[in-house]
């Protein structure tokens, strides 16, 4: 049985794809009319590792990736496995584990967002319930700009159950709430840790919550009530980050 496909585009997603796994990729329609540096660079790396190119106009990438938003470039490649389980992951950590767990995430906007922000903010994996969450699409491949490559993404069937196996496990599960009494500043990061956010405006679900060890706020002096759930990501992810680059 040969491996199923799925279609990847953007020059993001697909040059990480080409560095980390060159193998998987098939073939790459490109826009033929485009001789720009960024253009003729991306078809040079994908000529060195042996990548079947076939010349397509617009209306075809479009067809073929079903986005305005291709660049240029479209591929299909076959879908890559994922290298650990979560035990496997949390196994092979040789740090304090950090995680990003999105509770009612369907937008695939939000999701390829959040995906970037955890990339870059050294995020170990990130967990989402398999029948409230948008899977890894088109995209959430474009918007995450590679990140869909490179950061753990794990479908769980019962999330509540899973943050009880991550406290089992002495991860400490923070959940983002703008009712919570302490804010994100006053939380330990540099401890395992799970970060839980749940999507704009729904937020956490009763038993996410339930299932979190604590509660915090992002502060919000503004007239606006909540952010997006990316930029929330980002800045409790990132406060995360500076804590544990003090080596304190």
């Amino acid at each position: 049985m040969s491996a199923p496909t799925k279609i990847l585009y953007g020059f993001h997603a697909l040059g990480v794809r080409l560095k980390t796994a060159p193998k998987s990729v098939l073939e790459i329609y490109f826009d033929s009319s485009r001789r720009d540096a960024r253009m003729r660079e991306f078809i040079n790396k994908a000529k060195d590792v042996g990548i079947r190119l076939i010349e397509a106009d617009s209306a075809r990438l479009v067809s073929i990736g079903g986005s305005l938003g291709h660049q240029g470039v479209v591929a299909r490649v076959t879908e890559v496995k994922p290298i650990h389980s979560l035990d496997d992951l949390l196994d092979s950590l040789t740090e304090p584990p950090l995680l990003l767990v999105l509770d009612s995430v369907t937008d695939p906007h939000n999701l390829g967002a959040c995906l970037r922000v955890a990339d870059g903010a050294g995020v170990h994996a990130v967990i989402a319930p398999k029948d409230h969450a948008v899977g890894i699409n088109a995209t959430v491949a474009k918007v995450a700009s590679g990140a869909a490559e490179t950061v753990p993404y794990l479908m769980v069937t019962n999330l509540a159950r899973t943050l009880g196996e991550l406290k089992e496990r002495n991860i400490w599960c923070i959940g983002t709430s703008g009712d919570a009494p302490k804010s994100v500043y006053q939380m330990d990061f540099r401890v395992p840790t799970a970060l839980v956010l749940g999507a704009e405006g729904a937020g956490m679900r009763q038993l996410t919550r339930k299932s979190c060890d604590e509660l915090a706020h992002i502060p919000m002096r503004g007239a606006v009530e909540s952010l997006n759930v990316s930029v929330a990501s980002g800045v409790c992810l990132y406060e995360a980050l500076r804590q544990r680059m003090l080596k304190i």
